[in-house]
């Protein structure tokens, strides 16, 4: 087993000097005899048992690929198969095994020519494909880095050499690191959906992401739905004559139903999650495959027009829950007993129709909040990923909530009078003497009245709760992630 494992990682590292010799004994390394190679072998695997521990630090033959601190800790944990902790020479061996599929199918998709090498323009172009910018000199670097023989393009060989104990490739790494719609909720699910890695995918990790992003989303949205009722508020019942302020806001709907009232309508707010990630996660993979796209991520454009008409078609499956949601956060003390009691009223009064009123703006402002969203998010990854990402494409906790912060704010201020119109019809009936009114005289009737300035009422509450609600979400998100034993690779 030992002879068999050397010579599988003499033909694997060939820069580490493995080979055997051309000429004479073929049990022969370098000089090295067959019984000390045993002792190499064990000095990588920390134990003369045959094992090897993450926590162990030990100079090894695989120094010349990368630090022995670094390597062996990953190693471990991608192939560690019984999650004892330790790697053994069978599990070892699979771990290279695996990888090397791995590693030669992204060495396939990468190489656009199909001519056996990768040049700087496919490396361009690839990371172009994925929303990653970088210059011919930037690919140059990165060639220059896995080039032996000076050519400037890679074979698989060298691709091979290069990356076979890096057990996290830079594409899915990215992946990885930088999820945003899962992790982040500001109380609007109008994002484009998360990639998952083929890791994710194949283990199952993906639904735990999704469970852990929608707890995460449930305690978000509760600890800042007084921010969300006063918003509704003020888009609704704001105007030149009613200027309402946050304080006066907050002390009105207390006077009215004391401090439990600021929580009205986060009931169906929290409940609606659950359906719409579901279906929305469903309909976008769907939708990838009917793009034809057949790797691992989509192209920019690609990924806008999928998360778009995913977003549309949960939005239209639960749109009655938005509609109840508005007139449970515009209700009176006594009006309603829940609900269940607010949707039969609603039913008995206003007919079916009633709980699809402000459906054309709902998706109309899915397109621009998606768009801008996306755009800013990958944006601000694709400047931090080229400026520091040297060695890992983890960004740290704070460039991330920034990062989220800032595309979502943009998102909203982008669909801000769309939502704003929305909210107004689905509150018609709620408001006595209103009398029905379509999208476009709503828009007309706004800017006659109010002004420009009357399409964003409402707007300091929503942006007052955009960083509390992405704080609690990632801290909320990441301790699920740990109790649900999501694994990160």
């Amino acid at each position: 087993m030992l002879q068999m494992l050397w010579h599988f990682l003499s033909s694997l590292f060939p820069r580490a000097g493995c080979q055997g010799s051309e000429e004479g004994n073929d049990n022969e390394v370098r000089g090295t005899p067959a019984a000390a190679r045993g002792d190499q072998m064990a000095s990588f695997l920390g134990k003369q048992d045959g094992r090897a521990e993450a926590t162990e630090k030990r100079p090894t033959i695989l120094l010349v690929v990368g630090p022995a601190e670094q390597f062996p800790k990953k190693i471990v944990q991608a192939g560690d198969k019984d999650l004892d902790g330790q790697l053994d020479f069978e599990e070892f061996v699979h771990y290279l095994q695996d990888h090397e599929k791995k590693l030669r199918l992204v060495f396939k998709s990468l190489d656009k020519k199909n001519d056996g090498r990768i040049d700087a323009q496919e490396i361009m172009q690839s990371l172009r494909d994925l929303g990653v910018k970088i210059s011919e000199q930037q690919a140059e670097k990165i060639l220059k880095s896995m080039d032996k023989n000076g050519t400037m393009t890679i074979d698989w060989n060298e691709w091979r050499d290069y990356h076979l104990l890096h057990p996290v490739e830079n594409i899915p790494e990215i992946i990885l690191y930088w999820k945003h719609s899962t992790i982040f909720d500001v109380g609007e699910n109008l994002t484009v959906p998360d990639e998952f890695t083929v890791e994710e995918r194949q283990t199952g990790m993906w639904w735990r992401h999704l469970v852990a992003g929608g707890g995460a989303g449930a305690v978000s949205r509760t600890c800042t739905a007084p921010l969300d009722r006063l918003k509704v508020l003020m888009q609704v019942h704001a105007s030149r004559s009613n200027n309402m302020c946050i304080v006066g806001g907050f002390t009105q709907m207390i006077r009215e139903g004391g401090a439990k009232s600021l929580w009205r309508g986060n009931g169906i707010n929290v409940l609606k999650i659950a359906p719409e990630s579901a279906i929305k996660f469903m309909a976008y993979e769907q939708i990838k495959r009917l793009v034809g796209s057949d790797q691992e991520t989509l192209r920019i454009h690609e990924r806008l027009v999928a998360g778009s008409l995913a977003g549309a078609i949960a939005q239209s499956s639960i749109y009655p829950m938005e509609v109840l949601k508005t007139r449970m956060a515009l209700r009176k003390t006594g009006q309603y007993s829940g609900m269940l009691d607010c949707a039969r009223k609603i039913l008995a009064r206003e007919g079916m129709t009633a709980f699809y009123k402000g459906y054309v703006p709902n998706m109309l402002g899915i397109i621009p909040y998606a768009g801008i969203d996306l755009a800013v998010y990958e944006t601000l990854k694709n400047a931090w990923l080229q400026r520091y990402a040297v060695n890992s494409a983890d960004p740290g906790v704070f460039v991330l909530l920034a990062c989220g912060t800032m595309s979502s704010t943009c998102g909203q201020l982008a669909s801000y009078p769309l939502a704003l119109v929305r909210t107004r019809m689905q509150a018609q009936a709620s408001i006595e003497g209103a009398p029905e009114v379509t999208m476009s005289s709503l828009f007309k009737q706004i800017l006659r009245t109010e002004g420009a300035f009357g399409l964003y009422r409402g707007l300091a509450p929503n942006f007052m709760k955009v960083i509390p609600a992405v704080s609690i979400s990632y801290v909320v998100y990441e301790n699920l992630k740990i109790t649900l034993g999501v694994q990160s690779w």
